[in-house]
């Protein structure tokens, strides 16, 4: 198959999602699947039933197995190819099944009053507040304790009166500079605070950004916590312009620095899985 023939099917599959959506009956089935399976597990799992059929990840494997003149190396690399370039739905569960959630934030917005940004905390801004309004929005279904990121703690608080929230807040030096947890950073504090709990950890109900949720799912899963999308909740979708970090200004960047930090993860798990003795 040649390039324009790939070309051809991609265009194909974005013009009929259902080409690239499991049925009904395999997405209940990949909701209830293992919980804590590493994202690259999940990537290969769905290019394995894909193989058989016409449906995307075949035709990538044609094209690359062509391009590399190497079938094997084709067929390890197309699901991650998949899961990371073309897969951006995390798994769901119902909200009955969660025992609390995690809110991730995403941008913030210089500081209104100007100052040393390193030092003077950024502004939540409306994204920020978009996702508390969908945790708080949640939080009238299901009951339970909220970790989330201060930008989205903060209005939680002010705007919602919210109680039982953990704000995860930056972390300051001793010269006052503030350094900004990473998602990663965020899920380690959750973590932490969970493992004490008599009950065990529990399962997360996982509140992100539309194109950010899959890898808050995945990074929360990283760090032993079981995770999920609370199923039937639309998540904010709509990028801020005035964004103080570039990449989450317009979509197209973004998805370029989450497929960037996708890979990143990734590529320690290949290795370490390959060569766990180093």
């Amino acid at each position: 198959m040649q390039r324009r023939e790939f070309a051809a099917a991609v265009t194909a599959a974005i013009a009929a999602p259902a080409v690239l959506a499991a049925p009904p009956a395999q997405a209940a089935a990949s909701d209830r699947a293992a919980s804590d399976r590493a994202a690259s597990d999940r990537a290969e799992r769905r290019g394995d039933e894909s193989r058989g059929g016409e449906g995307l990840p075949h035709h990538m494997l044609a094209v690359l197995a062509a391009e590399l003149d190497d079938k094997v190396a084709a067929r390890a690399l197309v699901p991650h190819l998949y899961d990371v370039g073309f897969d951006w739905r995390p798994e769901t569960a119902a909200l009955g099944e969660l025992d609390f959630i995690v809110a991730y934030g995403f941008g913030n917005r210089p500081p209104a009053g100007g100052g040393d940004p390193s030092k003077v905390r950024h502004e939540p801004g409306p994204v920020n507040e978009a996702l508390a309004d969908t945790v708080a929005a949640l939080r009238k279904r299901r009951d339970v304790p909220v970790y989330a990121q201060w930008e989205i703690a903060r209005f939680l608080e002010s705007k919602h009166h919210m109680t039982d929230v953990t704000s995860i807040e930056p972390v300051v030096g001793p010269d006052g500079t503030l350094t900004y947890l990473s998602t990663d950073g965020v899920a380690a504090q959750v973590a932490e605070a969970r493992k004490a709990l008599p009950g065990g950890i529990g399962t997360a109900g996982v509140i992100g950004f539309r194109d950010h949720v899959k890898r808050c799912v995945q990074t929360t899963r990283d760090r032993g916590m079981r995770a999920y999308a609370p199923r039937g909740i639309e998540l904010p979708a709509t990028y801020d312009a005035e964004s103080g970090q570039a990449w989450t200004r317009r979509r197209d960047l973004y998805l370029v620095h989450d497929m960037t930090a996708q890979w990143t993860v990734l590529r320690q798990k290949l290795i370490a899985r390959a060569y766990p003795n180093g």
